[in-house]
């Protein structure tokens, strides 16, 4: 979570926040990239908040690298949807509670291999579109939900 947020938990503990997120739907011969998150067991594309000045194209990068250890460049990235409402609020195994306005992004170009393991991860690896994992959190599985419908 952004450094701004955390300061921002400590004043305000977990009531609900309103935070801006972006994440990546990475590609590659029909098969959808995935996380494993630490925190929670569950399955996730690559995402996080947006950072103070940051634009979501940034972060989205920023998160890949972070989670996967693959680099992709912002001009590569192409947006597919913003979403928010009562399917993007989300609260974190510490009880924090967040009310996700999120972008996405296809990745289709990037290069890098894939870490396995992270300070946010267990496991990262690439899914068959007809095989995806069922453990993921709503506002995620809205998102790819909305991807399979509209590639």
């Amino acid at each position: 979570m952004a450094d701004y947020l955390l300061d921002l938990r400590k004043e305000i503990g977990s009531r609900p926040l309103v935070v801006a997120g972006a994440c990546g739907i990475v590609l590659k011969d029909q098969q959808m990239l995935f996380i494993q998150r630490s925190d929670n067991g569950l399955w996730g594309l690559p995402a996080g908040s947006v950072e103070i000045n940051e634009h979501p194209k940034t972060t989205t990068c920023r998160e890949l690298l972070e989670e996967t250890g693959l680099v992709a460049e912002e001009k590569d990235l192409n947006l597919l949807n913003v979403f928010g409402g009562a399917d993007f609020f989300y609260t974190y195994p510490n009880g924090d509670a967040c009310s996700f306005v999120t972008s996405s992004y296809l990745i289709e170009k990037f290069s890098g291999e894939i870490l396995k393991e992270t300070d946010e991860s267990t496991d990262c690896r690439f899914f068959p579109l007809d095989q995806l994992p069922k453990e993921v959190a709503l506002h995620e599985l809205r998102i790819i939900e909305d991807f399979l419908e509209n590639k």
